[in-house]
């Protein structure tokens, strides 16, 4: 099956690696959108299916933290998962996104399979949930 990401983060230079390791990483991609920042995001979400987000969380504007808060708050858009990629490691911090719906999250650096198997892992978890 193959899906769409939105990658988020305001370095157009990351959201190329990511974008490269996740193609690396061999999945079954359909479409890459990307966006700089959190608003940006959440436009595009109205107007794209889009079947998991793949974000920073310190962006200028709109950071990721309230771009996944806003999410959860739209009804359109409370059921897709969100994924962090960022070099914040704390478990404070991992808690917190966790406590704000984020399924997954991934620290830079990271590895193409690391990638790869975050992602199987929630698209495997969204998809079984939706079968029930």
């Amino acid at each position: 099956m193959a899906f769409t990401i939105l990658i988020v983060d305001d370095s157009a230079t990351m959201r190329s690696v990511i974008k490269r390791t996740v193609q690396m990483a061999d999945m079954s991609v359909g479409k890459f959108l990307d966006a700089p920042g959190g608003q940006q995001a959440l436009d595009i979400l109205q107007q794209q299916q889009v079947n998991l987000v793949l974000a920073d969380i310190n962006m200028p504007g709109m950071n990721g933290i309230e771009m996944i808060e806003r999410m959860h708050a739209d009804e359109s858009t409370r059921a897709i998962p969100v994924v962090v990629i960022s070099t914040e490691a704390s478990t404070t911090r991992i808690k917190q996104l966790q406590e704000k719906g984020v399924v997954g999250y991934v620290h830079k650096p990271f590895t193409p399979e690391t990638i790869r198997d975050v992602i199987y892992e929630v698209i495997g978890a969204c998809h079984a949930q939706n079968n029930k």
